[in-house]
């Protein structure tokens, strides 16, 4: 048996897995749904945090749909940022690199699902005027979520196999 052939084609194999791993070594071409729908859902939660306080608060206040739906956005990117700002400070990183991390980990994501989330509370007709006690406010943000999460998955699922997105915070897990 040739063990230089037997050596080569080893290396040849551990520089291709080197090739599609990313931080720390995890590989990216079998990124599962399962992991792409966890990524997602994460983002997800702090997103409808920030979402419904925003909408609720706006809503309570009888603010214009404008500034409730900014309210709401900018809540959103505070609350989702902070759930894996402080998942990684747990694991030991100093702020100004967690805050890196988080703003590397979730901002494509938070972007596609605010988009998402608030153009179809936009689009249901008289969704930004209902009010708090109305199912209509409800179900429209509610739905709203649900869509996002499922077109935010496959942008999540897509990022994940090139080490981006939630990726960057596996290397920190």
């Amino acid at each position: 048996m040739d063990h230089s052939a037997h050596r080569t084609g080893a290396a040849r194999e551990h520089s291709e897995h080197q090739a599609h791993a990313g931080p720390a070594g995890h590989h990216m071409g079998g990124v599962t749904w399962g992991a792409a729908a966890k990524a997602t859902l994460h983002c997800l939660t702090g997103c409808a945090i920030g979402e419904i306080l925003g909408m609720a608060v706006g809503t309570a206040l009888m603010w214009g749909n404008v500034p409730t739906m900014v309210l709401a956005i900018v809540l959103a990117f505070v609350f989702g940022y902070s759930l894996t700002l402080f998942a990684i400070r747990k694991a030991g990183l100093d702020f100004r690199t967690a805050l890196k991390v988080a703003l590397a980990a979730d901002t494509v994501s938070i972007i596609v699902m605010e988009l998402v989330d608030n153009g179809i509370i936009a689009l249901v007709p008289g969704a930004m005027d209902a009010h708090l006690n109305e199912a209509l406010f409800w179900t429209s943000l509610l739905g709203g979520f649900v869509i996002a999460f499922l077109l935010t998955t496959p942008v999540n699922k897509w990022m994940i196999g090139r080490g981006k997105g939630h990726a960057v915070v596996h290397a920190y897990h």
